[in-house]
């Protein structure tokens, strides 16, 4: 045990003093908290720049129903000509020129929007739903249909989700965020697992291709040093991944006080589970409307869809969810990462890895597959059993904990992972033990079974 304790201790601290590995510490964080403010952030930002838009409209039915906004405002042109305008455009102070034709209601491309400029996405959107929603107003009004009728049953649903405990008691819940945590803590497990198990299988292959490993064999037993190696990259990794948790929720907490510290207070208008599921149906009505914190168009304001985004991050169960990942990342990585040096010991250069590489990336490539499944279907029998079996179930038990799994399928699953990474350990050690000192010699799968039956 002091031997595998000097290996582990070697590889480990080789590895985190590397620039790369401070490098890639840093950055990630970075990364996630900059996924999650920056949406928020760039929502909340204008353009203020003031858009002045000239209009020629041979319709002569939109002068004054364009809708104006404290950046964009229109000026209407009468006996001006496009071509005229073109000649001495850039003597002017519009923004952009706006030719509607008298087809514009019953012709495509009869609308155009002249500068010499790309206009902004926001500026071609408010043109064209303020020209649709007029030009429907007037075929409503053809029609005999009253516009006020319509619009007072037009109706904007917001679906809450309020999840029931296994104790009785009622949380807030979010399916969006649930699908984004899975999604990320999937990959993340499939992303540690083949970078560092490809660094056990490269740093074995290297010292076999030195024979530095005839010399370290003479005072370990083959099957210590490997058991060191794979514990000493693991640790690195989970050394890496507690700087990202640690960093990310600093970054994420600076981020939403700097840019948006009207979060950090109560609203007065959060929303209890528990107050909310007593309240009375028309309570519950009234206590959603506030909630929502419509603006003048009746769509969410941007500081309430932050709100809620930041809400939701905190109703997340993040002890459950750090700790199973540090659990699965462990058992995953300790199951593929002896197979990887398994294979590392079998051949003399990585590009004879490729023949026994298949085996093991297939059932990982399948988890990734079978997550998308997953997400969308989290209780399917399809997601149920890819997270049970040992060699998808880091990948894909990870995408079902936030939307919440049962105990005893999380403790199965579990189970089973540790069975399996010390079957294939010890698998893998036999391999190991006869493959590490074995040289100029083409391995196959009918040689790997002849080292997996040799007696100690």
């Amino acid at each position: 045990m002091n031997k595998i304790t000097l290996i582990f201790k070697r590889e480990y601290l080789t590895r985190v003093r590397k620039k790369s590995f401070l490098v890639m510490t840093i950055l990630g964080p970075i990364l996630f908290a900059a996924i999650v403010i920056a949406p928020g952030w760039l929502a909340t930002l204008e353009d203020t720049e003031l858009k002045k838009i000239a209009v020629i409209d041979s319709s002569n039915i939109f002068k004054e129903r364009l809708p104006e906004t404290e950046h964009i405002k229109f000026e209407y042109l009468e006996d001006t000509e496009v071509e005229d305008l073109r000649q001495s455009f850039s003597e002017t102070d519009y923004y952009a020129l706006l030719q509607i034709t008298h087809l514009v209601a019953n012709t495509r491309n009869s609308v155009v929007l002249y500068s010499d400029k790309q206009p902004s996405f926001s500026v071609k959107s408010h043109i064209s739903n303020a020209i649709e929603k007029e030009i429907e107003r007037r075929k409503l009004k053809t029609a005999g249909i009253d516009q006020d009728v319509l619009k007072s049953v037009k109706t904007d649903i917001s679906v809450q989700t309020i999840q029931w405990t296994e104790s009785g008691e009622a949380k807030e819940s979010s399916t969006e965020l649930a699908m984004i945590v899975g999604y990320i803590s999937g990959f993340l497990i499939y992303f540690f697992i083949f970078m560092f198990g490809a660094q056990v299988m490269r740093g074995v292959i290297e010292e076999k291709t030195n024979r530095i490993i005839e010399i370290i064999i003479s005072s370990v037993r083959p099957f210590q040093l490997m058991m060191g190696k794979i514990i000493g990259i693991g640790l690195v990794g989970l050394t890496q991944f507690a700087l990202w948790v640690v960093l990310t929720i600093a970054l994420i907490t600076f981020g939403k006080n700097a840019f948006f510290p009207e979060l950090t207070t109560p609203s007065g208008n959060e929303v209890v589970a528990e107050g909310f599921m007593e309240k009375a149906p028309g309570q519950q009505a009234d206590i959603m409307q506030s909630n929502q914190t419509k603006d003048l168009s009746g769509s969410l304001t941007e500081n309430a869809r932050v709100q809620e985004i930041f809400s939701a991050l905190e109703d997340i169960n993040v002890g459950l969810m750090v700790g199973s990942f540090i659990f699965f990342f462990l058992g995953g990585y300790l199951l593929y990462g002896s197979l990887f040096a398994a294979i590392g010991s079998a051949v003399d250069n990585e590009a004879d890895t490729q023949q026994f590489m298949l085996p093991i990336t297939i059932p990982l490539i399948l988890a990734i597959i079978v997550m998308i499944n997953a997400i969308n279907s989290p209780e399917g029998p399809i997601a149920f059993w890819f997270s049970i079996i040992p060699l998808t179930s880091p990948i894909v038990m990870m995408v079902r904990i936030p939307f919440g799994v049962q105990a005893w399928e999380l403790i199965l699953s579990m189970g089973l992972l540790v069975l399996t990474f010390i079957a294939t350990t010890w698998l893998s050690g036999k391999i190991y033990r006869t493959g590490i000192l074995m040289y100029g010699k083409k391995v196959n799968y009918k040689e790997l079974w002849k080292w997996i039956r040799y007696k100690t």
